[in-house]
């Protein structure tokens, strides 16, 4: 229903824990990992995570449907309780090795991953798409791209509502200057209701949220996520009919806190945690001291003691202490 986008550098296994406190039933996603890296690389670096972070999903990137499938095979060992592949991303890096937003060019190859991937996979297998990239006209390729899926056995789909445009414009500039064309994904939902369609994109607020699920299955929200958790997590369950876990920030900060002392116990550092959570009081009486303490604060830590010392100062930046 509500899911929180993979982003690179941002949310990774710290980030998703501090996600979890705040939503028990919001569907986390890992960062990005190549296909390539799972294989070759540290994989306890790359696949371990929190029991606590469930329901959580692994974001593959690939166009080798032998390699995929064996990063698939390798990952069913972690127990993650989805498999996506990134048909979506923009970047440079991405496109050089022929994964990414560049699919989009190439269904066929796509269909061939996700069937290959299937065939080793405990979970289900899911996609993560655009509208469509470059010249191609979305209204279009999508259709086509997602009756391919349908037939090649995948049943959800996250779509990202604008094309990408993999010459002229940067990661950042296609997360933002491409036009939203919410309405055509909503289309999509009506042709393909066997689907499980979510849409992605731009959702900034529980509100927009609220709207995209009258016509559609589930709402990917990525930045506001990041920038603003409480104010997308912090109401999240009620999506679900369910209360709450915190009733404002605060608290959900304090609930944080073990988290951190925990992680700096066994020799983390601050930073890795308060960076995701600067936003966490965004809007709200302290917010800016908040930021500020921990901003400042994080690199000059230097032990457990520090580290606690001054997310407690920062605390009392938005608790009247």
């Amino acid at each position: 229903m509500l899911s929180v986008a993979p982003m690179m550098d941002w949310t990774d296994r710290n980030c998703r824990r501090i996600h979890r406190v705040l939503s028990r039933n919001a569907l986390l996603y890992t960062e990005m990992v190549t296909a390539q890296a799972v294989i070759h690389g540290d994989r306890a670096r790359l696949l371990d995570y929190d029991a606590s972070e469930h329901p959580v999903a692994l974001q593959l990137g690939g166009s080798d449907p032998g390699m995929l499938a064996e990063a698939t095979r390798i990952a069913a060992d972690w127990g993650y309780d989805e498999i996506n592949l990134n048909v979506g991303c923009p970047s440079d890096r991405v496109q050089s090795g022929c994964f990414g937003a560049v699919l989009m060019t190439m269904p066929q190859l796509v269909a061939d991953c996700v069937q290959a991937m299937a065939k080793v996979s405990p979970v289900e297998v899911t996609v993560k798409c655009r509208i469509g990239v470059d010249d191609q006209t979305p209204e279009e390729v999508l259709p086509s791209f997602l009756a391919l899926m349908r037939e090649s056995g995948v049943r959800r789909i996250a779509v990202h509502a604008r094309k990408a445009w993999l010459q002229g414009l940067s990661p950042r500039e296609n997360r933002e200057i491409p036009p939203l064309d919410y309405p055509l994904v909503h289309r999509m939902k009506a042709e393909f209701s066997d689907l499980y369609l979510s849409i992605n994109g731009g959702i900034a607020t529980m509100d927009e949220v609220r709207g995209h699920l009258e016509l559609m299955d589930g709402a990917m929200v990525g930045r506001a996520a990041y920038h603003q958790p409480w104010d997308i997590l912090g109401e999240a369950d009620r999506l679900w009919g369910e209360e709450p876990n915190f009733a404002d920030p605060l608290a959900a900060a304090a609930a944080i806190r073990p988290l951190i002392d925990e992680h700096v116990a066994n020799g983390g550092r601050l930073h890795q945690f308060s960076r995701h959570i600067l936003g966490l009081f965004h809007g709200r009486p302290g917010a800016r001291g908040w930021r500020r303490v921990l901003s400042e604060g994080a690199a000059r830590a230097k032990d457990r003691a520090g580290a606690m010392a001054i997310y407690d100062a920062a605390l009392a930046e938005v608790s009247g202490a």
